[in-house]
């Protein structure tokens, strides 16, 4: 799902056509998306590309800004776990080409490497990063409409900033960029700048594969920048622009565990504003967490300590949380889930689940249902109107329509090396503390003694009842005092 979360850039204020905004004209050639670097300061075993903020990978929020370009051809460069990378772009990207660097020599080196993937170009070449998960289609149409309204050869993206160490500074004459100096190879005057540079470009093809052949390590890193481009095409005499994007959060990388939380922050925060205004009820969004792909309909209110993950939908009415995480759930009309955890569940209009209630994959709560206090389903279908209220394990079962589970029943679905299902039928009533054996099939209308454990099938309308037959043996209670047992007094027991 594309999001449109972020705020459009100054695209009147910077010259941009507005009937370019929020759309292309037509296509730009190639997208090259960096993903190679090595990620050290995430501290990770797993790439820094992979890593999720709202339910989606780093690399996966930048491909999704690129492929919102249609280029011809997009290129995503790898280099430092290049395996895990590929995989995943396998998953989210198939029909991506890859381009590998060997070795980490710089901005310039990689994109030498895209340019040589992709073989004869001419047209529009955007490069952007695999770490700027805020960074949106919308966005980069812009940047794209700026650079065509200029007809510039190079376009690069800036932003202004308030503390702008450690990126490069956009050195300008007039409106016209003339370099991009990295931080180490600034001037005093020179990092008193505040304009950065975001790494974001569009170059003409021709000039950036011309250009790629000039560069050189002479600076304080030893190695081949892309942003040299931008003195080379001056040189060439052509025109460099910039576009200033004016949400600094677009332009923001990650690159260890406190700027994922930060961005993921800001990320959720967007999101979970668009639901808000869509017609949700969030009490308390600082609490509330809601990954990228859930959908909620207007008129549902949503408590504190809520997490909505995955592909969730909550149709409208519904009433979810406080303290409740679903995954890849379905929620009906006028339900209600408290205080509960589920995953890859369906919750059914009316129904009603919680507190503290477990519902695992397969679970299947009908029109009406409930699933209670201290209960856990898994791979259970819940009919119409039945309810499972209290302390309860019901797993591998189908429960017709009005049936009612007593406190503490055990649905025996385990026989130590199968999985086995029980069945209940309509209206049947299981009485507290029972054990169903799997196997069994409980009839229409039938009633389950409290107690029992029930390891053979009960007809319909039949009563089913398992248990040892009680006795009572009257002043057994004196007696046993009078013996020395529990309770006598100490005059009792004296001798």
């Amino acid at each position: 799902m594309a999001l449109g979360f972020a705020l459009l850039a100054c695209a009147d204020r910077m010259g941009v056509d507005p009937d370019l905004k929020g759309e292309m004209a037509e296509s730009v050639a190639a997208v090259i998306v960096l993903a190679a670097g090595a990620g050290t300061r995430m501290k990770s075993r797993t790439s820094k590309l992979l890593h999720t903020l709202c339910g989606r990978s780093l690399l996966s929020w930048a491909l999704d800004a690129a492929q919102g370009l249609d280029p011809e051809r997009l290129v995503v460069v790898v280099g430092h776990e290049r395996d895990q990378v590929e995989a995943h772009l396998n998953d989210i990207a198939p029909t991506a080409l890859k381009a590998i660097q060997e070795q980490p020599l710089g901005t310039g080196d990689a994109v030498r490497t895209a340019m040589a993937t992709l073989g004869d170009i001419h047209g529009e070449v955007v490069v952007t990063y695999g770490d700027v998960p805020l960074l949106t289609t919308d966005i980069l149409i812009n940047l794209v409409a700026a650079h065509r309204g200029a007809d510039n050869a190079v376009t690069v993206m800036t932003a202004v900033v308030d503390d702008p160490t450690g990126y490069g500074r956009i050195l300008r004459d007039g409106v016209e960029v003339v370099a991009i100096r990295e931080h180490k190879d600034a001037t005093a005057e020179e990092r008193q700048i505040g304009e950065i540079n975001s790494g974001i470009y569009v170059f003409d093809a021709d000039l950036l594969a011309e250009g790629l052949t000039h560069l050189t390590p002479a600076n304080a890193q030893g190695e081949l920048y892309l942003t040299d481009i931008v003195a080379y095409a001056r040189a060439q005499g052509s025109r460099v622009g910039a576009y200033v994007e004016s949400d600094r959060w677009a332009t923001e990388g990650v690159n260890d565990r406190v700027q994922l939380a930060t961005l993921s922050a800001e990320l959720n925060h967007r999101i979970v504003e668009s639901h808000m205004r869509a017609g949700v009820t969030v009490i308390d969004p600082k609490t509330t967490w809601i990954e990228a792909g859930v959908s909620i309909e207007p008129d549902t209110e949503v408590w504190p300590g809520t997490i909505l993950r995955g592909a969730t939908s909550i149709a409208t009415g519904a009433i979810i949380g406080p303290d409740t995480r679903l995954t890849d759930c379905e929620v009906g009309e006028r339900a209600t889930v408290l205080r509960s955890e589920a995953t890859l569940a369906t919750i059914a209009a009316d129904a009603n689940v919680g507190p503290f209630s477990y519902l695992r994959p397969g679970t299947q709560l009908g029109p009406g249902g409930k699933i209670g206090a201290f209960v856990e389903t898994k791979n259970a279908h819940i009919g119409a109107g039945s309810k499972v209220p209290h302390l309860t394990y019901c797993g591998d079962a189908v429960l017709g329509e009005g049936v009612n589970i007593g406190a503490g029943t055990i649905f025996a679905n385990y026989d130590g090396t199968h999985k086995l299902t029980s069945t209940v039928g309509d209206r049947a009533f299981v009485g507290s503390d029972s054990v169903l054996v799997a196997p069994v099939h409980i009839g229409d209308d039938a009633l389950i003694a409290a107690g029992s454990v029930i390891t053979a099938d009960v007809e319909a309308g039949s009563l089913g009842i398992a248990r040892g037959r009680q006795r009572t043996i009257a002043g057994w209670v004196q007696s046993f005092r009078r013996r020395g047992g529990a309770g006598a007094s100490q005059s009792e027991t004296k001798e």
